[in-house]
């Protein structure tokens, strides 16, 4: 599963964060990114985590958050 965040839909509201905080966090300019201790050598996210990276990307208020594979 790959995540893709678009940085001029996240507004930071740190929704993602709340629901999957072993995936999300914000960086220094409040916006969303994908933790790299969470992120697999080929650069995807294990399929452990999809279910909160679901609900996460269907919380975002601005639906910055993209899910592939």
């Amino acid at each position: 599963m790959r995540i893709d965040i678009d940085p001029g839909a996240c507004e930071g509201n740190a929704v993602c964060e709340a629901m999957a905080p072993m995936v999300f966090a914000l960086d220094d300019r409040d916006q969303a990114r994908v933790i790299g201790e969470a992120v697999t050598a080929d650069g995807s996210v294990p399929d452990e985590h999809r279910l909160l990276v679901e609900r996460a990307a269907e919380g975002c208020p601005r639906l910055a958050i993209r899910i592939s594979g």
